[in-house]
């Protein structure tokens, strides 16, 4: 009798688990793995970046409870699970200087504090894999940091009896990985893809301001293919109607071309506790096929 693999998603705002790693939770549920988004934040300050809703003032005074709708839309598009943090989104601040971070908001928190309910949930739904945001946050929002503080310290304590002991029993993930979708080398081959058929590429821009940056290039080391649940995560995505245009960037890359030229959703292997070899195709290499687990 085989055992079911779990896998948690740790993210900073409903909307982040459709824009990073859509496609392979989608690929993991159609296998039969047990999938859980936690959320950190409601998304209380983020911007309605959708022009079509901008000025609606119901969505303004209401965007909490309009975001947890969206979330829950494409949590069903996905077929995952997902657990909200209940910490207090921090915006992203704009600025020179940079204005103080809002009182009581995630980035804010004690971090061995904030980890706690993360804490509590690995150990209740006691996933095989985590995947987070890397130190960076895979840009600079304060939450995506945070999550990325609170996602190592849980990763480390959930299977210590000794920490946290009011939370749950004891549970060890075996694997955790950084979410490394937006990597240079998926962009600059969909760039050249969409170059050499005649199309515009919306990628331009972005190439020139890394070849401007100091940003280091992240250590690819797994790449999940997952090409055909591409619509199911562009799906889930424009279920985020406040922060999506559907006729915006995001979808300005044909999908027949995405599948061709990159079919893969990208990670970065980042803490192991089971023997695996470099590059993986599978975020649960070297759990799967041992223990009864399939």
């Amino acid at each position: 009798m085989t055992k079911q693999l779990r896998l948690m998603a740790v993210h900073a705002h409903p909307d982040d688990e459709s824009s990073k790693g859509a496609a392979t939770m989608a690929k993991y549920v159609s296998e039969g793995v047990d999938v859980l988004v936690a959320t950190c934040t409601g998304g209380e300050r983020g911007s309605i970046l959708n022009p079509k809703l901008q000025g609606d003032t119901y969505i303004e005074e209401h965007i909490h409870e309009v975001r947890a709708k969206e979330m829950a839309e494409a949590r069903e598009i996905l077929g995952v699970k997902q657990e909200w943090l209940g910490f207090v989104d921090s915006g992203l601040p704009e600025g020179d200087p940079l204005p103080p971070l809002p009182e009581g908001c995630f980035a804010l928190q004690d971090v061995e504090a904030a980890a706690e309910p993360l804490v509590r949930l690995i150990r209740s739904f006691r996933p095989h894999v985590i995947t987070t945001y890397d130190e960076n946050g895979g840009y600079p929002h304060p939450d995506h940091i945070m999550t990325h503080k609170i996602s190592m310290v849980a990763y480390e304590a959930a299977g210590d009896p000794e920490r946290y002991p009011s939370t749950g029993e004891p549970w060890t993930p075996l694997k955790l990985y950084y979410n490394q979708g937006f990597n240079r080398p998926r962009t600059v081959a969909l760039h050249e893809a969409l170059l050499a058929r005649g199309l515009e590429s919306p990628y331009g821009e972005w190439l020139e301001r890394w070849d401007e940056s100091d940003r280091e290039g992240r250590t690819l080391t797994t790449f999940v293919p997952s090409a055909e649940f591409f619509p199911v995560r562009d799906k889930a995505l424009i279920a985020h109607a406040t922060q999506i245009d559907p006729e915006g960037g995001w979808f300005r890359v044909p999908m027949e071309v995405q599948q061709e030229v990159w079919p893969t959703e990208d990670y970065e292997l980042a803490k192991s506790r089971v023997p695996t070899s470099i590059p993986e195709s599978d975020l649960f290499a070297g759990i799967r096929d041992n223990d009864g687990y399939e």
